[in-house]
């Protein structure tokens, strides 16, 4: 294949979340988190894992960020733990916590390493889940509060927000699925929690707008979006991918663009469980706060035909030949390219990134000082080709942030998955660039491969 080059702003960054990195679970004034309390749980999180070490990226953010800088990286996309800030979620300020962020800051720009920052990555503050969590529709405006306090810190230096990190994952895996914390299973409640995290994305997005710091600022939102194909073409498969679609993908592109649900999936929920509750306004809400830019996570495809009955047995995953991750997860480039250009299509989307793409396998050995990781960058490969692919049809990718940095805390999974193109040694805490890393390094220097 001849030379690829991407536009000549292109970003090329990488990724990491608060809980998975940072580590300092206790120092330093941090409040407990909703993913402390759900880890130190016996039997929710594998081999009993936490994030109260995890990479010590809160201790060592230096010696990572200069590693970023050799690696060439030009954004980092990371999040803020909002009980670092506010242990209790609301009131006092823990300045130590926000001290913390404005080093980080400051660091990337000496680097020459643009930060883009996530408000919410899933570690709500437990003092907020005591008193209902996402359901209670009070801690849509104190998320609002957290979110303009780090407009106010953060905001004459970081030029690129995103309210939400997966919204479905939050309320879905979180308080339907139980497999994220809270760990409710409750699906009514997931539906209403759905509501009102895109309430508290509108009201953040409006605290913005009110900050005085959007100029030549843009916030946005990430939603994990995953493309949904037919196993054959009988009208009864294609159903199965309208529901599908509706429930993975629908249910929030529609808001956050439209400014309305869909109007099946609505009808669904209402039916079967009475949810979401609307207030006057809401919606108002969500439709007059428009994004400046969408980020998008894509890690794989779901392929579907019509299930044995109703609901969400109407819908059962085919399992296609092919390449799969660690994760379990089939290796679809085309994925990427398909989703794309639905989003600019069916959404006339502005500015794109993708926030989050990458591979677990298994590459815990470190050899002679490398790891070999031909599989992941072989991944990265198809799914960079894809992206150019999008760029060539017209639409309006930005940025590219490769998940992830380095090797963490893969939630409910603990250490057991490395998405790392940084090897992490989980008992020395040593750092070491994979063969992905040396070839992105070149792929940034190049702008292309």
């Amino acid at each position: 294949m001849s030379k690829i080059s991407f536009p000549k702003d292109f970003i090329w960054g990488s990724a990491t979340a608060s809980y998975q990195v940072e580590g300092a679970a206790n120092q330093d004034g941090r409040g407990e988190s909703i993913w402390d309390r759900f880890s130190h749980t016996p039997g929710k999180v594998l081999n009993g894992d936490t994030g109260d070490v995890a990479c010590d990226h809160y201790n060592r953010y230096r010696e990572d960020v200069q590693l970023m800088k050799e690696l060439g990286l030009k954004g980092y996309r990371f999040s803020v733990a909002w009980p670092r800030v506010y242990p209790q979620g609301k009131g006092q300020v823990n300045q130590k916590g926000l001290d913390f962020y404005d080093s980080l800051v400051d660091e990337l720009l000496k680097a020459d390493i643009e930060p883009i920052v996530t408000l919410y990555h899933w570690d709500l503050p437990q003092a907020l889940q005591d008193m209902g969590g996402w359901d209670n529709r009070d801690v849509t405006d104190y998320f609002a509060e957290y979110a303009f306090k780090m407009y106010d810190a953060l905001g004459d230096r970081v030029k690129k927000w995103i309210t939400h990190n997966e919204p479905w994952v939050v309320a879905f895996l979180g308080n339907a699925f139980g497999q994220h914390a809270p760990g409710y299973t409750d699906f009514a409640l997931a539906v209403r929690i759905s509501h009102h995290l895109l309430l508290s994305h509108a009201k953040a997005v409006q605290a913005y707008r009110q900050s005085g710091n959007d100029d030549g600022g843009q916030i946005g939102i990430t939603l994990n979006l995953t493309p949904v194909y037919p196993a054959s073409d009988t009208p009864e498969d294609g159903q199965a991918v309208q529901f599908l679609d509706g429930f993975q993908n629908r249910w929030f592109l529609d808001p956050v663009f439209k400014g309305t649900y869909p109007e099946d999936m609505l009808a669904f929920y209402q039916e079967i469980c009475n949810a979401p509750v609307i207030y006057p306004g809401d919606m108002e809400l969500i439709a007059n706060n428009p994004i400046d830019f969408i980020g998008i996570n894509y890690y794989t495809r779901s392929v579907v035909k019509k299930g044995k009955k109703d609901s969400f047995d109407s819908v059962e995953h085919v399992r296609p030949e092919g390449k799969y991750t660690e994760m379990d997860w089939e290796v679809y480039p085309q994925g990427l390219y398909d989703l794309l250009m639905r989003v600019h299509r069916d959404y006339n989307a502005p500015n794109i990134y993708i926030t989050e793409n990458g591979a677990a396998f298994k590459d815990d050995k470190v050899v002679d000082g490398l790891v070999d990781d031909q599989d992941r960058l072989e991944y990265l490969k198809g799914h960079f080709e894809a992206a150019y692919r999008a760029i060539q049809d017209g639409v309006k990718l930005k940025g590219y942030y490769v998940w992830s940095f380095m090797d963490n805390f893969e939630w409910a999974f603990g250490y057991s998955k490395r998405f790392g193109i940084v090897h992490v040694d989980y008992e020395t805490l040593k750092r070491t660039p994979k063969k992905s890393a040396l070839w992105y390094r070149d792929v940034i220097a190049e702008n292309g491969f």
